[in-house]
């Protein structure tokens, strides 16, 4: 794996037109972005992907409603029900392949499948709802997958929490790098994404070139 790339993308995020990868691309690299349901993970893959994401959106119904937990995201009106895909070119030659994983419980018997290949995760999380990230990160860690945490920066979120306070209630072990991102500002995102990165890297140092 190569060394952590800057914060530059060989073409602008956010907007959509490449199809065939780089003649620069060395290092293909399977990222799931994973959280609880609402977080922000289509808003992420949205706002940083080359080419046309792939999304299985679909309307939440009144069936739904009595499964998945609204608290907090009310004005959600869609949920993924099978994934999201999208990728980003990287200088230094790394493309991560982004695949959105959904959020719900419901939709545990895909995790496996989704994850099959990830190289790591980057596990999108909200402080005003800090326990419904708990599932999530087990599923994570049960796969044994190397992981960055980032919180999604909300209008509304409190700004009390301290950085220690969010790593005990999601305890986190040491190691483990946590972020605070906007998930709709490609930037921001993307230096979410070269955080897990350099943590690949940090964790597999023989295999970088």
């Amino acid at each position: 794996m190569a060394s952590a790339p800057s914060s530059t993308a060989d073409s602008a995020p956010g907007t959509p037109g490449r199809v065939h990868l780089p003649d620069t691309a060395r290092d293909l690299v399977k990222i799931l972005v994973t959280g609880p349901f609402g977080v922000g993970k289509t808003t992420l893959i949205d706002s940083v992907s080359e080419i046309v994401p792939l999304h299985t959106e679909e309307q939440l119904t009144e069936a739904s409603a009595q499964v998945d937990d609204l608290e907090g995201v009310r004005d959600k009106s869609t949920t993924t029900v099978a994934i999201d895909f999208g990728r980003i070119s990287l200088a230094g030659g790394v493309v991560l392949y982004l695949f959105g994983t959904p959020g719900q419980e419901r939709f545990r018997s895909l995790w496996d499948d989704i994850a099959y290949g990830a190289l790591g995760a980057l596990v999108l999380a909200d402080s005003r709802r800090i326990d419904a990230s708990f599932d999530v990160l087990g599923l994570v860690e049960e796969t044994g997958l190397p992981y960055t945490v980032a919180f999604n920066a909300f209008p509304d979120a409190p700004s009390h929490h301290t950085e220690e306070q969010l790593r005990a209630a999601l305890d986190l072990e040491p190691g483990t790098p946590m972020v605070t991102c906007d998930a709709r500002d490609a930037n921001s995102s993307i230096d979410a994404l070269l955080t897990l990165v350099q943590h690949l890297i940090d964790r597999h140092p023989s295999e970088s070139r």
